[in-house]
């Protein structure tokens, strides 16, 4: 079950369920209240018969000072539960029939038990009809999805061809006098599109779910050695040492070279990119020197962007990796200063 497909399956249950049950117990209170209620009108029938005959072996009876005495009234009080009756031709004394406190209370525990099976049962009733209705209201989402990934694993199938004749023909152009700047920008451009569609394909693919043992520093290594390439412009420094994290490659790589493409794409000219990893803390620091992010807490949005360049998801797919990965993320940014994105690793440590 995909995230997203567990996520509203869980809240469909969850609403669905909760309701019931809540509606549910407040109809078993009601049906407590009513057997206790149903109980002691009974109760007190046989005691007017019995304040006839004062033959009736259940009920206690005592003669009590009738002055502010409510007659012909059951009363619960303090656990027990009695009644007053006036006695023909007495004026001061009432008749006071009781129900033993034992049994009263006997009678009352046995009616929550039964109450509370009756609860419990209608409870597992309504999980099996909530499971079965947030499973039947899943099918149009799964179906959605189904097509959506159908449709972009044919747009990425798609764009195979066409990247790979642009790729050649740039290869072409380096051969032949012109403008070199431009003719770098076109295989930049095409390299971000590649990145794009590598990113998708991971997400697709669920990569983020088939874990193995990376060393982060050579990661870093790697993909700083590649980045000075496509940015020479740009100084890069890596400092820390081995550390070893359990996590899929692909999705480390698409996490750091978006981060990476970012910082560098978008970076003064003669800027620099610091990479820290912290094993103390079990951090990865990745800080630039570029023009900033105006809206911070926007940049993980799909299709937002500050630029006129990309698209507004690579750092969407950043965090999708990184909430997949159990990574925590933050980042703090100030305009014409830079930004700094710090990656917390204590979820994926090698244990």
């Amino acid at each position: 079950m995909r995230r997203a497909e567990r996520e509203s399956f869980l809240k469909s249950f969850g609403v669905f369920f909760l309701s019931l049950s809540l509606l549910s117990g407040v109809l078993a209170y009601l049906y407590y209240l009513k057997q206790i209620h149903e109980f002691q009108e009974k109760v007190y029938t046989e005691m007017q018969l019995c304040s006839y005959t004062l033959r009736c072996g259940e009920y206690m009876f005592d003669f009590v000072d009738l002055e502010h005495k409510k007659l012909y009234r059951m009363i619960e009080e303090q656990g027990e539960l009695f009644a007053h009756f006036s006695i023909p031709k007495n004026d001061k004394y009432a008749l006071k029939l009781s129900l033993e406190r034992d049994k009263y209370q006997k009678y009352l525990e046995d009616i929550k038990i039964v109450v509370l099976k009756q609860y419990l049962l209608a409870l597992l009733t309504l999980a099996t009809l909530s499971l079965l209705f947030s499973l039947y209201a899943l099918h149009p989402l799964r179906n959605a999805l189904r097509l959506t990934e159908e449709f972009s694993r044919d747009i990425l199938h798609d764009l195979g061809t066409p990247l790979a004749a642009l790729r050649l023909n740039v290869t072409l152009l380096h051969a032949m006098p012109g403008d070199e700047k431009k003719i770098k920008r076109v295989s930049q451009s095409i390299d971000t599109i590649a990145s794009l569609g590598d990113n998708l394909r991971s997400y697709l693919e669920g990569h983020a779910y088939q874990k193995e043992e990376i060393d982060l520093f050579e990661l870093l290594k790697e993909r700083v050695a590649l980045f000075e390439k496509l940015y020479p412009n740009i100084t890069f420094s890596l400092n820390g040492v081995m550390f070893l994290i359990e996590a899929n490659y692909d999705a480390m790589i698409r996490v750091i070279d978006n981060i990476l493409s970012n910082a560098a794409k978008y970076n003064k000219i003669n800027g620099f990119v610091k990479i820290d990893i912290n094993t103390k803390n079990k951090t990865l620091r990745i800080e630039d020197s570029g023009k900033g992010i105006k809206n911070p807490k926007m940049v993980f949005e799909r299709f937002y962007k500050e630029q006129e360049r990309g698209m507004g998801i690579g750092l969407h797919i950043v965090k999708k990796f990184c909430d997949a990965l159990k990574i925590g993320i933050e980042l703090e940014s100030e305009i014409s200063k830079g930004t700094v994105f710090m990656l917390h690793l204590n979820n994926v440590v090698r244990r």
